[in-house]
């Protein structure tokens, strides 16, 4: 099973609505359970998907050295994509995490499921919580 944060799903399949007929392509990484504020009711350790990074973060450094700073260390071990063309699957062509979201028109509730990276269904919890706040360091 893989838990994701209610608001974060709906912002993914907003996000693969005003896309398409384009596809999206999005990395996705977790908060363990017990960094939330609320009791969830999960082991301390059970991530849940709660943040994305847009594909242009971390860009100009890999296109110079080859090396993905976009991605914090240790994180995106999940992947959010859409197939506009309505294949609610793991494509040949997607980019493989541990875990792919994948959504399809009209991107409701409904349009999204979740896989292992050989395209394995994967039960999805969606869990009405807000993730710990972050800040960078001063």
């Amino acid at each position: 099973m893989i838990y994701v944060t209610r608001d974060l799903l709906t912002v993914l399949r907003e996000r693969a609505a005003s896309e398409d007929p384009d596809e999206v392509n999005l990395r996705l990484s977790a908060t363990p359970a017990g960094e939330f504020e609320t009791d969830l009711g999960l082991d301390p350790e059970t991530p849940v998907v709660t943040h994305f990074t847009l594909p242009s973060v971390g860009g100009s450094v890999s296109s110079v050295f080859g090396v993905d700073l976009g991605t914090p260390a240790g994180e995106g071990g999940a992947r959010f994509v859409s197939h506009p063309d309505g294949f609610l699957g793991v494509s040949r062509t997607d980019d493989l995490a541990g875990v792919v979201f994948v959504a399809v028109p009209p991107y409701d509730e409904d349009s999204v499921a979740a896989f292992d990276r050989s395209g394995d269904g994967v039960e999805l919890a969606v869990v009405d919580a807000v993730p710990p706040t972050e800040s960078v360091p001063e």
